[in-house]
């Protein structure tokens, strides 16, 4: 993925805690101008309809629904993991 405010591309391994900045500008990582729910067009700027609302896109919160935009982690990654151990579970 690439970072919102810089534009550099982001290589992130492990889980984006909320103090984890940018390498290239130094912008919080795990805000929702970061996040793949992020939408100025929706509702409060996020497609999560349970989300609550966060004033400044730009700085890091506490969202329990942000997933890092371009991350393979989020609902795709829950139903492949999902499938892999029923596939697991059954296999003969």
């Amino acid at each position: 993925m690439n970072c919102a405010f810089c534009g550099n591309r982001l290589i992130m391994e492990d889980k984006v805690m909320r103090n984890d900045l940018c390498p290239h500008c130094s912008r919080d990582l795990r805000c929702c101008r970061q996040c793949k729910f992020y939408d100025i067009h929706a509702y409060n700027g996020c497609k999560e309809v349970m989300a609550e609302r966060v004033v400044d896109k730009e700085r890091a919160n506490f969202c329990e629904y942000f997933v890092l935009r371009g991350s393979s982690h989020g609902k795709g990654s829950k139903e492949q993991d999902a499938r892999k151990a029923l596939e697991a579970l059954f296999r003969k």
